[in-house]
């Protein structure tokens, strides 16, 4: 069985954490028996918001430099992992209010791109990440390709797709739903997405639940001297870490951790300011985004991770710090903390956007270390049970074979 896997976020040189998880879950497929090749959407033109930034600052020049260095680092084939990765260059109107119709931009060079590597290797299955762009685009080439029949769809819906992009303006909705109906099988990261994809196409699409996953290390690390929370995220609005930083300040001194935010974006020095104002600032540290791996390391030598964000279908920064044996903190009625919560113990779900409670799960946590001690390793075996890289990889391929059945291709060459 041959892949082609297509993502509009897929790590490169220039930024090896951006669309990280959709990494793994190809080398997962590909440990469970598939071939996969990998084609990577890369912006050879900065965005608006990096000129803007620019503009801001035009002394450095900083923010261009910087896309530029990553745009450099993304637009050269390569070897990730043992993954051949092979760019394909776009061009696209500013997202803020196209974004719905960048699958229309993308389709001619995915096309070409699609179209060589095909020649070349001919592949069963298409899968894109995310229904729109990517998903859009990939769904328009099949329609147009030729050849000895054409290759089975899998598109992942994984939260923006069908939370913002679905729901706002005239093109993303129409596209958002015709591309679920004509892909082969949607793979919905949580039960909440897979609900929400049902509801956008009254039910035509055909969805499968495929959880992401984690590594889990040999056993915890030995944790920080003092008592520790972390989250692990870009720092933008959704992620609440403003929400964490007033739990903090609502805690006494003598009760209060330290906070550790690993993560970069928008959102850092509007959350140190505010760190100032609560006066917590001298147990908030900023460590800016790390390598993956370093990441994981850092995140599991704290004691709690905590991270009450919005809009999260799933999650994998939950099933990472637990699988090291952290016990985590979430919003209730989201699709990811719901399901990973309903698979097993280890994860404490909050209000969402209560500080208060959020301060009272902290307290509670971290004042009884033997309930600490057991929430992580209940932590640890939730993630073994049910959200490995293996499980999710084995899932996937089972996922291809039933998409290139519906399809109609031959599978196994």
């Amino acid at each position: 069985m041959r892949v082609a896997v297509v993502a509009e976020w897929y790590p490169s040189p220039g930024d090896p954490v951006h669309g990280v998880w959709a990494h793994r879950q190809a080398l997962a497929a590909r440990d469970a028996g598939a071939e996969l090749r990998v084609l990577a959407l890369r912006r050879p033109v900065p965005p608006l918001s990096v000129l803007r930034a620019t503009v801001a600052t035009p002394v450095t020049g900083t923010p261009l430099r910087e896309w530029a260095h990553q745009a450099r680092g993304g637009l050269a084939s390569l070897q990730l992992d043992g993954l051949s990765v092979e760019p394909v260059p776009f061009v696209a109107p500013p997202r803020p209010w196209s974004y719905g119709s960048w699958g229309r931009w993308i389709a001619p060079t995915l096309g070409l791109a699609l179209a060589r590597l095909r020649r070349r290797w001919p592949f069963d299955v298409v899968h894109a990440h995310n229904v729109v762009p990517t998903g859009d685009a990939a769904v328009l080439w099949r329609r147009s390709a030729g050849g000895d029949g054409p290759p089975a769809v899998v598109v992942s819906a994984h939260g923006p797709d069908i939370i913002h992009v679905a729901q706002h303006g005239l093109v993303g909705p129409r596209a958002a739903r015709a591309t679920l109906c004509a892909a082969d099988l949607v793979l919905a990261n949580s039960t909440w997405a897979a609900v929400r994809c049902a509801r956008l196409t009254g039910g035509e699409a055909d969805t499968r639940v495929v959880h992401l996953g984690a590594d889990v290390p040999a056993g915890p690390p030995p944790r920080r001297a003092r008592p520790t929370i972390v989250t692990v995220a870009h720092l933008q609005a959704r992620k609440r870490h403003a929400t964490v930083l007033h739990a903090l300040a609502a805690l006494r001194d003598d009760e209060r951790p330290d906070y550790l935010v690993i993560g970069d974006g928008p959102g850092r020095e509007p959350l140190a300011r505010l760190a100032g104002r609560l006066g917590v600032a001298d147990r908030v540290q900023f460590a800016g985004q790390l390598e993956h791996r370093r990441a994981l390391e850092e995140a599991w030598r704290c004691h709690l991770f905590v991270m009450p964000s919005a809009e999260e279908p799933f999650g994998v920064a939950y099933v990472e710090a637990m699988a090291g044996g952290l016990p985590a903190i979430g919003a209730s009625g989201e699709g990811g903390p719901e399901d990973i919560a309903a698979a097993g113990e280890g994860l404490v779900l909050v209000p969402p956007a209560d500080h208060a409670a959020l301060a009272a799960a902290i307290r509670s946590c971290l004042q009884d270390p033997g309930r600490l001690q057991a929430l992580g390793a209940a932590a640890r075996r939730t993630v073994q049970e049910h959200f490995t890289w293996e499980r999710c990889g084995k899932a996937t391929v089972l996922a291809y074979r039933e998409a290139i059945e519906r399809c109609g291709a031959p599978a196994g060459r």
